[in-house]
């Protein structure tokens, strides 16, 4: 039996429903927690993981040394990346085709909730913010996904950085788009998001792992009916319309095989982070 861990998010348990089904012949069984990605970076960077894991990229850096990265059934893509949001109307932002983009500079000294401060979410706000909002953004408060835009909503927080589903419902809680980090990612690099990763252990046969979660992907477009009852099991109450949207997003080439755009993307994104001080220099050659 091999230990895994992967959120309870759709295009987690999308990708990996048939694996964990019995599905891909040769496959061991799986032993599966579910866990938010902030859960997950913690149990890889303790040394003390489960053999698979699905963690940020942004955490690739502290668990290289344990871990290798699986070139696929992670979370990249375009059009997918997180929001910086902030309650209420925006001061001056004109509305419909010719709307500017929020003036960030409201974040100077702010507090932002985040879903994680080792995320691709949060490097790539950093990253961001560091262009942006040149004074610094104020205090960082973590909080589980599925409370920051309640916490934007009721003014316990200034802003709030959100992921996965939110980029679907953030307006039913009255919220404001300060600024697309995806657009602005993919703007500035021409290269998709990096943010979910797969990892194994090096001990183990890497490239039997890389196989079956290939072909638990593959499945899973040829059977896109067939998860359904588990994948709902798990959505967290979001409705079939948000849940198949959530997998159309995040489930796409790149779960299927990084490629040459995948690997370079996320050499981009930890080859910037490093610069900044964010996470430590890693050599590419871990990366494959």
């Amino acid at each position: 039996m091999m230990k895994i861990a992967y959120s309870p998010c759709p295009n987690d348990t999308f990708v990996f429903h048939a694996w964990a089904h019995g599905l891909i012949p040769g496959a061991p069984e799986l032993d599966i927690t579910y866990a938010d990605i902030d859960i997950t970076n913690g149990l890889a960077a303790s040394g003390k993981g489960p053999d698979v894991l699905k963690i940020s990229y942004a955490a690739l850096p502290w668990v290289l040394d344990e871990y290798a990265l699986i070139p696929c059934g992670g979370a990249l893509g375009r059009g997918c990346g997180p929001l910086v949001l902030t309650s209420g109307e925006q001061p001056g932002a004109a509305s419909g085709a010719n709307a500017a983009v929020p003036n960030p500079a409201r974040l100077s000294g702010r507090t932002i909730a985040v879903p994680s401060e080792r995320s691709t979410a949060y490097l790539l706000f950093r990253l961001w913010a560091a262009q942006a909002v040149p004074s610094g953004v104020g205090e960082i408060v973590v909080l589980p996904f599925d409370q920051i835009m309640p916490a934007v909503r009721d003014g316990k927080v200034d802003a709030g950085l959100v992921i996965h589903e939110a980029r679907f419902t953030y307006p039913t809680y009255g919220l404001s788009l300060m600024r697309d980090l995806g657009t602005w990612w993919e703007e500035d690099t021409g290269l998709p998001i990096p943010l979910g990763a797969i990892i194994a252990r090096r001990s183990l046969d890497l490239v039997s792992i890389a196989q079956w979660t290939q072909q638990s992907v593959q499945y899973a477009w040829a059977h896109p009916d067939a998860s359904r009852q588990y994948v709902m099991s798990h959505a967290q109450e979001m409705s079939p319309e948000v849940t198949d949207a959530h997998i159309n997003l995040y489930v796409n080439q790149y779960t299927e095989s990084l490629g040459e755009d995948g690997y370079a993307a996320v050499a981009a994104l930890l080859g910037r982070a490093a610069k900044e001080g964010l996470v430590p220099e890693i050599a590419p050659s871990l990366l494959r």
